[in-house]
């Protein structure tokens, strides 16, 4: 397995990545995951190795894999804005775009929570995704829509250390536009043609689990959902979620290309 660390400059900002990559003949390219992660809801443990271990994973099964920080996040820059984190993923889909070693047919996404959240609507909006899977998906966000629970919200955020920044957000009304203007509702099925594998633990209650039903209703198809009896929130942990991620992404990525027809 072949690693590789490096940062990108985003609205000048700086969004470090990890490209992980098996390690065979140069001539070969490989369908590639990127897994972005949520909203973080707690201060780091510096020994989990969480999205490291699931790149490992997705390239031990011979997968590209890609992890990075969205602003406010880890060793990145900036605070945290849900819209910028739109720019990022955008930014970060450039750089493998870029890369020789990347099937350009088959570049997937796989998000949890937050991170899952922008994934729906950066694919809305990348011809170049192939496929998406969204894990602990919510709907929208319309319970941090209300004054106290947006200034609950920015407390957390600043204890937590992804608002870095005093005076941070400058606008609060815009800062929450970005939730409203990504909600995944909007922009589910937007993905079609291109196939969405909705992910969600049944015992979830951070995001219940009518959200993930109201999003496989309004997704066109092709689409898949997986139900995974008693799991909670963080499912990135469970092993059912993780296994039956990569068997529906083996299964996309050996489809006949023209099954991802892109949009014009």
């Amino acid at each position: 397995m072949i690693k590789d660390k490096r940062s990108l400059i985003v609205d000048g900002l700086r969004i470090v990545l990890e490209i992980y990559l098996p390690e065979v003949e140069v001539a070969e390219t490989y369908p590639t995951v990127c897994l972005c992660h949520g909203i973080p809801g707690r201060v780091k443990d510096p020994t989990d190795r969480g999205y490291q271990l699931l790149a490992e994973r997705f390239c031990a099964e011979g997968f590209g894999a890609l992890i990075f920080n969205f602003r406010g996040a880890g060793e990145s820059d900036g605070n945290f804005d849900i819209f910028g984190w739109t720019r990022d993923l955008a930014a970060v889909m450039d750089f493998l775009f870029n890369r020789p070693e990347i099937d350009k047919e088959r570049i997937s996404l796989m998000g949890f929570s937050g991170g899952a959240a922008v994934s729906v609507y950066v694919t809305a909006h990348d011809p170049r995704i192939s496929s998406l899977v969204i894990c602990a998906c919510p709907s929208e966000f319309s319970l941090i829509y209300e004054p106290e629970r947006v200034n609950s919200f920015i407390s957390q955020a600043k204890t937590i250390g992804i608002i870095r920044d005093q005076g941070y957000p400058g606008s609060v009304e815009e800062w929450v536009k970005g939730f409203k203007d990504i909600s995944p509702i909007k922009w589910v099925d937007g993905i079609s043609p291109r196939p969405v594998l909705i992910i969600h633990g049944t015992n979830d209650d951070t995001v219940d689990v009518s959200h993930a039903w109201n999003l496989y209703e309004k997704a066109k198809n092709p689409k898949d959902i997986l139900l995974i009896k008693g799991a909670e929130h963080r499912i990135r942990t469970d092993e059912r979620a993780i296994t039956g991620a990569l068997t529906w992404l083996k299964k996309v990525n050996s489809m006949p290309l023209d099954i991802h027809q892109k949009h014009p």
